[in-house]
């Protein structure tokens, strides 16, 4: 069924135009990722999509009964209201009760005497046992938990809520009571990695149509089923997930540019009849005068040319950083405490772990921004940092300044160089971040938020750092700009350190992953992502069952001349399950390779595809499981 129709939409901004003539349906089960470089439209178009904007030209047509939902980025809460009272903020009767029913429980604190909300909670409690409220309220309660927003926030004003929290806190909503059609602009940005694999085990179970703006590439793969770019003021719709869209994308812009070739061919043979035909022919002139107007006003659409950027690097010498016994408070509650760090030459480091456990604190410590309690911070003496934060303090000062674009680079990088000793304009590394010549006159304050962010990445880059330092860029930084800053690090041979959330990133850019959780940093382990989880619960669980206390009878205990002899090898029982897994291991990873093929062959079949992902989803998480149990009983062969 047709939820949405756009027809023929243009939408501007001053003297820019975002969106020209484009055209859109959405339907029953379409789950549409939406991609395009920061700044050309995408958030522009959600906003007019769901009614906040009106467009300039061209029409809207949302069917009747049709209910649309949109989670802008920074979503407008009520301040006054507490964090559950928000979330059963709604215009529909379940939830209109439960936040009359949580708003008089909280006016009933604050007046416990009061007769009057006493008799209205009795009325509210039975209208809850009647319309089964109570499980609808558990449900909202588990949503605000996975998302990071625990018991203790369930009171709180949603004043108090930092921008992130305030996100989550809108997500749950949006979740809890889903329109027929959802819009969501970044809905991973702001939650860890492990509410992000949560989510999308939940939108894929939700009977409501997605368009969703997302740079999370992961995400993109598991949710979506189609993906539309808008480029260049339009809009290219491909059928199937991200993965596919690349090899899509590709096609056509192999088709496109053998197009242009065959194109210019034509014009050519053209002009040159043009140029030898008798002129005695006039009225086949004519046509052919007319055949190569027309050919000249074929515009070729064959994607953004982007060089990947190559600079000449710093020398990082042998001592890079060591870090002892780091602890770090706030108002006495300790962040964390007793952190050794060490970075060698070429180390590439992801820093995961959930929001608040002090990720972006330990950067700022290491970049000297912050002053430990305890413990040092010791770098080598050809360290040269480029810390791209989440506060970019340099960039705001630009903005306040009125400063331009091409001012902005220039101030930063005046004389850059290529590691081929080639040197390097500053417009010319503007177009490598897709900062077009016209737009390198604009004041700062013109850009959008991503394409500051965007900016600020260049100028990060370009003081040519040989320790890079990133504090979560996926979540401002478009895929487009992602890739251009991938092709980077493939060239960089400085030291790497990221916070990310975004698994696609961590598994394409770092070799080991370091975990910041309940007050404890972890050790290294090795990407990728499903490797780093799978080991990190099996260090948990052998923590658990260590320290788990048991009934059975006390082991005899060794006298001073008997050794406890440690086990070797497999039992029999286990030999035999260690060879069934290998089997059934490499049975499902054949499988998941004919989904992938089948998948291709079906990319138009909408109903075909929700199967086959579905199938995907279960292998995956069959196959998880499987290679968990391999691993132990790999180390216990191995003798680990």
């Amino acid at each position: 069924m047709n939820l949405l129709t756009l027809q023929a939409l243009t939408k501007q901004y001053s003297d820019r135009i975002l969106l020209d003539q484009v055209d859109m349906l959405i339907n029953s089960g379409d789950r549409i990722g939406l991609i395009g470089p920061n700044g050309s439209g995408k958030t522009t178009l959600l906003r007019v999509l769901a009614g906040v904007e009106a467009p300039d030209e061209g029409n809207l047509n949302v069917w009747g009964g049709v209910r649309v939902q949109y989670l802008p980025q920074e979503p407008p809460l009520d301040d006054h209201l507490t964090v559950l009272e928000t979330l059963f903020h709604s215009d529909s009767p379940q939830m209109r009760l439960l936040f009359n029913y949580e708003h008089t429980t909280h006016a009933l604190q604050l007046a416990p005497h009061d007769p009057a909300l006493q008799t209205q909670l009795i009325t509210l409690s039975a209208e809850m046992d009647r319309t089964n409220g109570w499980t609808a309220e558990a449900n909202g309660k588990a949503i605000l938990t996975r998302l990071g927003l625990e018991e203790t926030y369930f009171p709180q004003p949603v004043a108090t809520l930092s921008g992130g929290e305030r996100k989550r806190l809108a997500l749950a909503r949006a979740l809890l009571d889903p329109a027929d059609l959802l819009i969501l602009d970044e809905p991973t940005n702001h939650i860890d990695a492990d509410a992000i694999a949560w989510l999308e085990n939940t939108l894929l179970n939700l009977p409501a149509a997605l368009l969703m703006v997302t740079h999370d590439r992961y995400f993109l793969d598991r949710v979506a089923n189609t993906i539309v770019e808008l480029d260049r003021r339009k809009l290219i719709s491909y059928p199937g997930n991200y993965t596919q869209y690349l090899e899509l994308r590709a096609a056509r812009h192999e088709n496109l540019a053998l197009a242009e070739v065959k194109r210019q061919n034509q014009l050519r043979r053209e002009l040159e009849w043009l140029r030898r035909a008798p002129s005695a022919r006039g009225t086949k002139q004519k046509a052919r005068k007319q055949r190569v107007h027309e050919l000249l006003q074929i515009q070729s659409d064959l994607g953004e040319d982007r060089v990947a950027m190559a600079l000449a690097g710093r020398r990082i010498g042998k001592k890079v950083l060591q870090v002892e016994g780091l602890k770090k408070t706030f108002d006495g509650v300790p962040l964390f405490s007793d952190v050794d760090f060490r970075l060698e030459p070429g180390d590439r480091i992801g820093l995961t772990g959930p929001n608040g456990a002090g990720k972006t604190t330990f950067l700022n410590l290491l970049t000297g921004n912050l002053t430990p309690d305890t413990g040092t911070i010791t770098w080598g003496e050809t360290i040269e940092i480029g810390y791209y934060d989440q506060q970019a303090r340099v960039l705001q000062d630009a903005i306040a300044a009125n400063q331009r674009v091409i001012d902005f680079i220039n101030d930063a990088a005046p004389l850059i160089r290529t590691d081929d000793n080639e040197r390097v304009e500053a417009a010319q590394m503007l177009e490598w971040f897709l900062f077009p010549r016209g737009q390198q006159q604009a004041r700062l304050a013109t850009l959008s938020g991503g394409e500051r962010r965007r900016l600020f990445l260049l100028r990060t880059l370009a003081q040519r750092p040989n320790v890079l330092i990133l504090d979560e860029p996926t979540n401002d930084l478009d895929i487009q700009t992602l890739q251009v800053l991938e092709e980077f690090l493939d060239r960089f041979e400085g030291c790497l350190i990221t916070v990310s959330h975004d698994r696609y990133f961590l598994d394409r850019n770092v070799d080991f992953l370091v975990s910041f959780e309940d007050g404890t940093v972890s050790g290294r382990y090795p990407t990728p992502w499903e490797t780093f989880k799978s080991l990190q619960e099996a260090s948990r669980q052998e923590s658990n069952s260590t320290n788990q206390p048991t009934n059975k009878p006390t082991t005899p205990q060794p006298n001073e001349n008997e050794k406890i002899k440690p086990r070797k090898g497999l039992s029999w029982k286990e030999q035999k399950e260690y060879e069934a897994l290998e089997a059934q291991i490499a049975k499902m990873e054949a499988r998941k390779v004919e989904i992938e093929k089948e998948m291709n062959l079906h990319a138009r079949d909408y109903v075909r595809l929700q199967k086959l992902h579905e199938e995907q989803i279960r292998i995956e998480a069959e196959l998880e499981t499987a290679m968990e149990r391999w691993f132990v009983l790999e180390t216990i062969l191995s003798g680990g």
